[in-house]
């Protein structure tokens, strides 16, 4: 690596008044519907001990539902975003998040293990689809300022999952399952 001896050799410095700025609103409803989304997804693992005792489910079964969960929420993302950089799909932000809302009513109203882990797969489908196209999104509205944009949109994802475990011990605990129906308010807002 050489350092420039002169002006010459200098890369130049972006002219701040043609070049794209960055677009806070859309950075910031992004990462507002990352917390959101990442809220719903920390709900689940808070309420493993409730939905053991409720369907008397074996420490196996429980560790099914998580890797259910972690599976179609984690290992699906890599192949969604593979195939959005190449085919950018917008609308997968709001159908994401409309999975989840799904998945969100099929575990408030489960009756048996096996629905448990349909809710838990259509609740890791919905993260799945939402994260790629979320982040790009951010990028999009970063105006060059890559790395404060994805942060904004880390930190709100990072909030919701801190968040998410208190909703399920102040709202869903106290309740009982049901209540997991309330974070249809969360997914609705977010789409």
């Amino acid at each position: 690596m050489t350092i420039p001896t002169d002006l010459t050799d200098a890369q130049p410095v972006p002219n701040m008044a043609t070049s794209p700025r960055f677009l806070i609103g859309i950075v910031g409803a992004v990462a507002f519907a990352h917390l959101l989304n990442d809220l719903i997804q920390a709900v689940l693992p808070a309420i493993y001990p409730m939905l053991k005792t409720k369907f008397a489910l074996s420490f196996t079964q429980i560790g099914l539902v998580a890797l259910v969960y972690q599976f179609t929420a984690s290992l699906l993302q890599p192949w969604i975003g593979f195939y959005t950089d190449k085919h950018p799909k917008p609308y997968l932000l709001p159908c994401g998040m409309f999975a989840t809302l799904i998945g969100i009513g099929l575990l408030a109203t489960a009756g048996s293990f096996a629905m448990l882990l349909l809710a838990s797969a259509v609740i890791g489908v919905g993260s799945a689809t939402f994260h790629p196209e979320a982040s790009r999104v951010a990028r999009l509205a970063s105006g060059g300022r890559f790395g404060t944009a994805q942060s904004t949109f880390q930190v709100g994802g990072n909030t919701g999952s801190a968040i998410g475990p208190l909703v399920a011990s102040l709202i869903i605990l106290p309740l009982g399952l049901t209540a997991v129906g309330w974070l249809a308010v969360a997914a609705v807002t977010a789409i």
